[in-house]
């Protein structure tokens, strides 16, 4: 029987109880694998677990973006890399929608250990991986700022209501020089969002083009200042996607370095935590050689099938 680790975080948006391991320990097991349990107890934890794991056939991370994001980060510091997968139990689970899953959680785990292995591309700033999304300015604090006891009584709409709070605030703007993809570029933004995913923010279809592994990620750059203007400019990305929208930038490319004249206000933001490094310069790259294993259901969707 194979080996497998479920890394699972008991703080997330929807509550994990002891009680259900049992249960998802049959389904597992069902698929030929024998599952060790590993619940989190502070932030950073999972990708630390990771990063010391003895060799196992695949790991499984059980709990919101974020701790997929740790998983991934501790997976990308072993020497021997590790076959991942991510059933989502957070608040917002972009990620995990974005995969194919629902809320049921011992669906989704068959509907991911029945799928493919795939290998995908994951952005890195300054060396730091994110999943699906990072960047800086205007609502972009919103995430790592929203106390977790109203993520956890409130779910989603905790962010909508701060979003709501920060959108009175005022609206900085930062100048920026940037590389992209050799194209040398300067520009005075409130934002700027950096995605490798179709869904950001509960919003679907946010990026229409999103291909996983096509070594290429997706840049946008909001021009407006005005809050009201910001406010339409994300109105319509439901409706044509945010590459179409009047007031940003877009670019796609598989590389930016990034030269602010001053520290942007607020951290930046990745997948919903909170960035540490404060500089001035940033470099945005892909890392190639990240194996997921994801149900079957948006593979043609989210992969250059010649890849």
């Amino acid at each position: 029987m194979k080996t497998c680790a479920v890394i699972y975080n008991p703080n997330s948006g929807h509550t994990l109880h002891h009680a259900d391991m049992s249960k998802y320990k049959k389904i597992i097991e069902k698929y030929g694998y024998s599952p060790t349990f590993i619940g989190t107890q502070y932030r950073g934890h999972a990708k630390e677990i990771v990063s010391h794991l003895g060799y196992v056939d695949l790991v499984i991370s059980m709990g919101g973006d974020g701790t997929f994001n740790e998983v991934v980060y501790g997976n990308i510091q072993r020497k021997r890399r590790l076959i991942l997968a991510h059933i989502p139990v957070g608040t917002t689970n972009d990620v995990g929608t974005m995969f194919g899953y629902g809320k049921d959680i011992a669906e989704n785990l068959k509907l991911c250990l029945s799928g493919e292995v795939k290998e995908i591309d994951i952005p890195m700033v300054n060396n730091r991986p994110f999943v699906y999304v990072c960047g800086f300015g205007k609502f972009m604090q919103i995430p790592y700022e929203t106390p977790r006891e109203e993520k956890k009584k409130y779910g989603h709409l905790a962010y909508v209501w701060n979003g709501i709070k920060d959108f009175f605030t005022v609206t900085k703007s930062y100048n920026i020089s940037f590389e992209v993809d050799g194209v040398e570029k300067t520009g005075k933004y409130s934002l700027m969002l950096i995605g490798s995913a179709t869904r950001i923010a509960g919003m679907d279809n946010f990026f229409r083009d999103v291909k996983l592994n096509d070594d290429k990620f997706e840049i946008l750059l909001c021009t407006y200042t005005k809050r009201l203007d910001i406010l339409k400019a994300f109105a319509q990305v439901f409706a044509v996607g945010a590459e179409h929208v009047g007031g940003f930038e877009y670019y796609k490319a598989s590389r930016i370095d990034i030269v602010f004249d001053k520290h942007p206000h607020k951290a930046w933001c990745v997948d919903g935590e909170k960035l540490e490094i404060r500089t001035l310069k940033y470099s945005i790259k892909n890392e190639k050689s990240i194996k997921i294993l994801l149900p079957k259901k948006n593979l043609k969707k989210l992969f250059v099938e010649d890849k």
